[in-house]
């Protein structure tokens, strides 16, 4: 689960050491290329909302497939772009594809012994956080080698190899919801009304994937200009560092299952402003801009994968739609995180895309602070 979840939920970051590459092949700004980038990542967000739910009324396996089976055909259909017009529709139905991640997760969560679930998930969030930073690495060689249409034609011959595994090795699930598709979707702002824990972690890891989407997005153009220059392999490479911040996921779920999972996501708001901090001095270092990437990815995943544990305790019969909800509030503030951050680039430059950043951060560390006395509150009255 964890290597399928990280070879897929890649496709939605393959584009973003291509943006210049893309600017160039289409005669285009690079700041328009990198509309590509959240347009993916919209796609992503719209397949959260529209088809993870349906993991709580049908066979989460069959789905799988059938949805990883439009992930194929928009690669190809990126691949074979004749404009940027149409590589931009491709590129959302890519990411309305690539949801399939965000049905492994509360297929593992309903697997996993209930005393080790923080750790199950961590591992398989492991796996999807080191696709993500890898991801970059593998499209920045492909882009610099082949160029950036193969690169597309690899990732839809490696989903062709995962579906094979996928039907072989998953097993199929009973439904927990007996209702039709509307009354499925009514039951989300069911959930969003009654449950304040799920709001509150939803809110803060909208405020995080903001900064996340555009950090990544905006630090293509930063190691592409002066005084960098760096070519898409090159910058591709950064992910490296990323993908060693990754391996905190584990870490951090088993962290969980031993003590208050809240407590975690202070302690990576607090790591995740410091790091935007650092990577602001640093701006002009290698060696500062590697630290400040294995920071703010650390401190993602301490965020991420507490809140997420947290909201898969709440109704086991609904981890999906928890999921949805967490998971395609959370992708829309990528989406529009990577806008916020082209825009900043392009008026103000690295320095606007850091206050930037940084004024997300601290409203996540606001809500944190706001919500804590009212849910500790509710869980001591639970208590009782």
């Amino acid at each position: 689960m964890a290597v399928c979840t990280g070879l897929i939920v890649a496709n939605i970051y393959y584009i973003q050491p291509l943006i210049v590459l893309v600017s160039h092949d289409f005669n285009i700004p690079q700041n328009i290329a990198g509309s590509a980038t959240y347009l993916t990542q919209a796609g992503y967000a719209t397949g959260l909302l529209l088809f993870v739910p349906m993991g709580d009324m049908i066979d989460r396996k069959k789905q799988i497939l059938a949805t990883l089976s439009l992930a194929i055909l928009a690669l190809i259909s990126a691949a074979l772009a004749p404009s940027f017009w149409l590589l931009q529709v491709a590129c959302f139905m890519v990411g309305l594809g690539s949801i399939v991640p965000q049905l492994i997760l509360p297929m593992s969560a309903t697997l996993a012994d209930p005393a080790k679930r923080g750790k199950v998930i961590g591992v398989v969030m492991g796996g999807l956080l080191i696709g993500i930073l890898l991801s970059r690495t593998l499209s920045g060689a492909i882009g610099g080698w082949l160029g950036w249409r193969d690169m597309f034609w690899i990732a839809a011959a490696l989903c062709t190899c995962l579906m094979a595994l996928i039907y072989v090795r998953f097993p199929s699930s009973k439904p927990g919801f007996s209702g039709n598709y509307l009354s499925l979707m009514r039951s989300l702002l069911t959930l969003i009304k009654t449950q304040p824990l799920l709001r509150e972690a939803t809110a803060i890891s909208m405020t995080c994937f903001a900064v996340f989407g555009s950090f990544w997005t905006t630090m293509v153009l930063l190691f592409s200009n002066e005084p960098f220059h760096f070519s898409s392999g090159q910058i591709g490479l950064f992910g490296l560092a990323g993908a060693a911040g990754a391996f905190a996921a584990p870490l951090v779920g088993r962290l969980g299952d031993k003590g208050n999972l809240r407590i975690t996501v202070g302690y990576g708001l607090l790591l995740y402003i410091f790091s935007v901090v650092v990577l602001y001095f640093t701006r002009a270092s290698v060696i500062g801009c590697i630290i400040g990437v294995i920071l703010i990815d650390v401190a993602q995943q301490s965020v991420h994968v507490s809140n997420q544990t947290r909201v898969y305790t709440l109704m086991p019969e609904a981890r999906n739609r928890f999921n949805t909800v967490y998971m395609s509030l959370s992708f829309a503030g990528t989406a529009a995180g990577s806008a916020f951050g082209l825009f900043l680039w392009k008026h103000f430059g690295w320095a606007g895309v850091s206050a930037g950043n940084t004024a997300l951060l601290i409203t996540g560390f606001i809500i944190y602070v706001l919500t804590y006395k009212k849910l500790f509150t509710v869980s001591k009255l639970k208590s009782l």
